[in-house]
This record gives structure tokens, sequence and C-alpha cells, in this order.
């Protein structure tokens, strides 16, 4: 089995982790961590940096727990929910667990939803964690 995590370093991302990490426990499955970098090639250095940086760390301590674990940064360049949709597919993951967070309508109006797009896009069961 194979659980991909949407991951971009926040709170509720952490907490998809957490989840994750008892579903591979439960389940005997490989984590995939997936930070997927919006602006694809043009985005600072520093930034790509960092979120690599975020990644390793939060592989390395799953991967302490001899829980089966790899991670991913994406910069393609596309929406975070297509890219997730995407790398779901590509991996023939079992399952994909989100953080959502709290937004009005118009933010979600205004600014998309990831979790919306992947729920209704995915292949696979979602999980969404707040």
């Amino acid at each position: 089995m194979k659980i991909l995590v949407g991951y971009d370093g926040s709170n509720v991302s952490k907490e998809a982790i957490a989840i994750a990490e008892k579903h591979a426990t439960a389940f005997k499955a490989e984590i995939i961590i997936a930070h997927s970098m919006v602006g694809g090639p043009e985005i600072p250095r520093k930034d790509f940096e960092r979120a690599e940086k975020n990644l390793d760390f939060e592989k390395n301590m799953l991967l302490d727990k001899k829980i089966s674990c790899k991670s991913i940064l994406s910069v393609r360049g596309l929406q975070a929910g297509e890219d997730l949709v995407q790398l779901a597919v590509e991996h023939k993951v079992d399952e994909i667990i989100l953080g959502v967070r709290r937004r009005s309508k118009v933010g979600k109006l205004l600014f998309g939803s990831t979790a919306q797009y992947v729920i209704l896009s995915a292949p696979c069961p979602v999980v969404s964690v707040k």
C-alpha cells in the first residue's frame, strides 16, 4: 500500500503526516510526502532549499520510526491539486491524506481549493485532516 501526503509545512500538513504514520503502521504502507511548488522553475532558490529541508526532516522522522518513506519536491509549475493528483496516478497511490485549512466561501472562490480539487479528481480515497 502507498499513502501520498500533501505537505506544505503548515500545522495541518503536519497533522496529515501524523495520520499517515498511523495508517502506514496499521497497513504496513509506504508514505510518500509530496510538496508542490506552484511557481515552477521561477521559484527563488532559498524557497526551494527551505522546502527541501522541511521534506527531509519529516522523511527522516518517519524513517527513524522504521516507516518506509520517500519525499518528492515537485516543481512542474502545476497547481498543487493538479500536481498531487498526477503524483497519485504516477506512483499508483492507494490513499491521499491532506490537511485542510478553513477558508471563507469568498476565499475559496478567489484562490480555489487544493483539497476540493484533489477530493473530486483523485483516483483513490482521500482523507482530509483539519
